[in-house]
């Protein structure tokens, strides 16, 4: 087998278990996933320590090989970024040589990760009884749109859809009624890798009191109710949100985005009426409007205050306020903030094939529960070679 990360342990494709300070140092992660929410999670359990061996096709690898935007020597800079510090075994799981080896592979494994659609790895001969009937230990964690079961278990989908299925582009509109394009993929992260990373290392804790394994249900699309709790929990009163209508969805002039003289938009988030009594002030909105119970009036009012001065200088003078207002920032501007870079958020190289360097993914652990930094940076795996049967 073969891949970055080191030699292999003794006839098992698993590194030997080793002890570094790390949280998961030990613990052995097959990895099934493709493209982004899987592998995603189990990035963030390989800077925990683990051992990650990521099972890929031999003729294409992973769909994010071929993926854009591409470094210099043609590796694709996402697959990169998302599996660097794993290895790589290729096996064709649609031959019995290539099943027996994954199920030889999970007999030794603390986590399998994968992110077919419901009843895939059952006829392949890898499902959850199966695998966990050869090890009892084994936390196996499935990552699906819609989950294991339900009417819309084997219905394939994207992030957009999910959002769409589950009310969340309803809650903002542009003025012809249009819901707008999400920004990122939030059930992608927000509600499949996040939420599988939390339940794998829940299930291990529990391990180590039980000494069993687990069989998890990550569904991606459900997963974005917990983003809108407060839609969910003005519904239960009787009061279903409505476009544009909500404190955080642009019915508060509060909470909302202003433009300045130079076009450029300002994010006031002065929810607190601490907050809002210190912006008013700094802006010069007098009580009798800041008062007045008509969002609308109110917000109009702030719109031609706001739109009588740059956003620079604005940024002075609402800074010193400490009135919660932002500049929105391009994505360029905001990895060269000086709170970012003081921060080291973006400190993490990863490197290419051709030792090409890149800024590692940030992902949400704290420094004290990483894996020690190598000397060299972390590399994603070479598209191995076949397994020999």
């Amino acid at each position: 087998m073969t891949g970055a990360g080191g030699a292999t342990g003794r006839g098992t494709g698993w590194l030997d278990r080793t002890d570094t300070g790390s949280a998961l140092d030990g613990v052995r992660v097959l990895d099934f996933s493709t493209l982004l929410p899987g592998p995603l999670a189990t990035l963030m359990l390989a800077e925990q320590g683990a051992d990650v061996l990521k099972v890929e096709r031999a003729d294409t690898g992973d769909e994010m090989r071929h993926v854009g935007p591409f470094a210099a020597d043609g590796s694709s800079i996402r697959f990169t970024l998302l599996n660097a510090g794993k290895r790589s075994v290729a096996l064709d799981l649609k031959s019995p040589a290539g099943v027996a080896t994954a199920r030889a592979l999970a007999r030794e494994a603390d986590v399998v990760v994968e992110g077919f659609r419901p009843g895939v790895m059952d006829r392949l001969g890898l499902g959850a009884d199966v695998l966990r009937e050869d090890n009892p230990r084994l936390v196996y964690c499935p990552i699906t749109g819609y989950g294991q079961d339900g009417p819309r278990a084997h219905t394939p989908g994207h992030d957009l859809n999910f959002a769409a299925e589950l009310g969340l582009l309803s809650l903002v509109r542009d003025a012809d009624g249009a819901p707008p394009m999400p920004a990122t993929t939030w059930a992608d992260i927000g509600g499949g890798s996040y939420p599988a990373v939390l339940n794998v290392l829940l299930a291990l804790l529990r391990r180590e009191r039980t000494g069993v394994g687990a069989h998890l249900d990550v569904a991606m699309a459900e997963n974005l109710l917990t983003f809108v709790y407060w839609g969910v929990a003005a519904g239960g009163a009787g009061r279903w949100p409505t476009a544009n209508g909500e404190v955080v969805t642009g019915g508060s002039p509060r909470y909302g985005l202003y433009r300045a003289a130079d076009g450029r938009w300002l994010a006031v988030a002065a929810l607190e009426d601490r907050f809002w009594h210190r912006f008013c002030a700094a802006v010069g909105l007098e009580p009798a409007v800041r008062d007045d119970p008509d969002p609308t009036t109110v917000r109009a009012a702030v719109a031609t205050r706001l739109a009588a001065r740059t956003s620079t200088e604005w940024e002075a003078v609402l800074a010193a306020a400490e009135a919660c207002v932002s500049p929105v920032r391009d994505l360029a501007d905001a990895v060269g903030d000086e709170h970012v870079v003081a921060r080291g958020v973006l400190a993490g190289r990863v490197a290419t094939p051709s030792g090409e360097t890149l800024a590692a993914v940030h992902v949400p652990l704290a420094g004290a529960l990483r894996r020690p930094p190598s000397a060299a940076p972390p590399r994603a795996p070479d598209l191995p070679a076949e397994e020999a049967p």
